[in-house]
């Protein structure tokens, strides 16, 4: 094969990362956005949602989230990533937009249910994509990177929530929320190539020999794999292939510790404004922790990504998570206005990195023909702490005991997924960086 030319790194660098960051933001804005208006629904005439509907509201598109992540992975080793990802973002921005129309609380559900499918799938599609356009032994940081787009949304979100929500209504949020899809599906569509991994993962070599031309990719040969990891017989079997032999330890382990991952970024965002109101804070102060909190998440991730690449992502998510615990557990503690805003930035800057070198190391340690379906798998169990973990602290803010005990039992569950991650081992697989043949 001819070697790749020089300029064509940057143009592959100029168009994949960037439009997988930017559908990486609107499922950060999701994160946030229904956190953002749980406060307002609860006291407003309109609706006057109980605690345990604001729960409902917070839940049902986690459950969706769920539901896509794991079809829309799996879909996606069978389809291909571009496909899967603009699919993605077009149906959740259609189905944001129509939140903002909601006549009840019921539709809103069904509308938010709905998006959640598209948002849960898109998430690890763009994580294999943008591992599969990275150089060998830049995985950890090349998916932590991408990974800031999520919080830059939650950022950007928190601090549009505390201008829109008071001037314009809570409805507004959704509007803007679905606004930036009017650029990024035009653009996807123009500019975003298939994975040469996933061409080559399904016999389509001569293909996978342009795109890898074009955008400075190396092909490399097969490597020794277990049968099990190049599936012919669609979807079950590609999610089969999982829980063989070779991979079943980090599949259950990966799942466990994404689902306390997944537990304390959707608990903490859904409902750390709720719960400082009920510890004597104002709204607009409320809003701010959670945009600290989001704000340290970023800068997390950006060091997190270097530390993987240097002990790896095994080490350092292990390491993340604890000391994620640590700091969860020191929110509890009455402190200055000051010193808590100090704090929630270095619990945003260890726990939302902690999840995300989870998929780092799933990305790393699967093969091609099935790295979607891994990152499904992982998202999709996440989700499911992503359910339980605002039901959970729902119940405590029902009960009126959110502030401390909520903190406490996120930092049992940041210890949880510490041990969790030390049961995984490196695969023998081929890695994140190479692309190998079905042969």
């Amino acid at each position: 094969m001819n070697t790749p030319s020089a300029a064509a790194p940057a143009r592959a660098a100029t168009w994949v990362a960037p439009l997988c960051w930017v559908a990486v933001l609107l499922d950060g804005f999701d994160l946030v956005v229904v956190g953002t208006v749980v406060p307002t629904l609860r006291t407003s005439e309109e609706w006057a949602l109980s605690g345990t509907g604001a729960t409902a509201v917070i839940t049902i598109g986690l459950v969706g989230m769920m539901i896509g992540a794991l079809g829309i992975g799996t879909l996606t080793d069978l389809v291909g990533r571009r496909k899967a990802l603009i699919g993605a973002v077009a149906s959740f921005s259609v189905l944001t937009l129509l939140c903002a129309f909601a006549p009840n609380a019921l539709v809103f559900g069904v509308l938010r249910f709905l998006a959640g499918i598209g948002l849960g799938g898109a998430l690890p599609t763009a994580i294999a994509m943008v591992n599969e356009f990275t150089r060998a032994g830049r995985s950890g940081r090349a998916t932590t990177t991408m990974m800031t787009g999520y919080h830059v949304g939650a950022v950007a979100t928190a601090a549009l929530a505390i201008v829109v929500i008071p001037g314009l209504g809570w409805r507004w949020m959704f509007v803007i929320g679905a606004l930036p899809a009017l650029v990024l599906v035009p653009l996807m569509l123009a500019r975003l190539p298939e994975s040469a991994a996933f061409l080559v993962a399904t016999g389509r070599r001569a293909e996978a020999e342009d795109v890898a031309a074009r955008h400075g990719l190396e092909l490399e040969p097969p490597a020794a794999e277990p049968p099990a990891t190049a599936p012919t017989g669609g979807a079950a079997s590609t999610l089969r292939a999982l829980f063989t032999a070779g991979y079943l330890r980090n599949t259950v382990a990966l799942g466990v510790t994404s689902f306390m991952g997944l537990l304390l970024v959707y608990g903490l965002n859904n409902w750390l404004p709720t719960i400082m109101r009920e510890a004597g804070y104002d709204l607009g102060d409320a809003l701010a922790f959670l945009l600290v909190l989001n704000v340290g998440a970023v800068v997390g991730l950006l060091v997190a990504g270097r530390v993987a690449d240097r002990v790896g992502a095994r080490v350092a998510g292990m390491a993340w998570f604890a000391s994620g615990a640590l700091f969860l557990a020191l929110l509890s503690v009455e402190l200055p206005t000051a010193g808590l805003y100090a704090m929630c930035f270095l619990t945003g800057c260890f726990v939302f990195s902690a999840q995300v070198l989870v998929y780092a190391f799933t990305s790393a340690n699967y093969p091609p023909q099935i790295r979607a379906t891994a990152l499904g798998w992982s998202a999709g169990a996440g989700r499911t702490g992503a359910i339980v973990g605002p039901v959970l602290t729902g119940a405590l803010v029902t009960a009126g005991i959110a502030f401390p005990w909520g903190f406490y039992l996120f930092a049992v569950v940041g210890a949880l997924g510490a041990l969790a991650l030390a049961r995984t081992s490196r695969t023998s697989g081929p890695q994140r960086g190479q692309v190998s043949s079905p042969g």
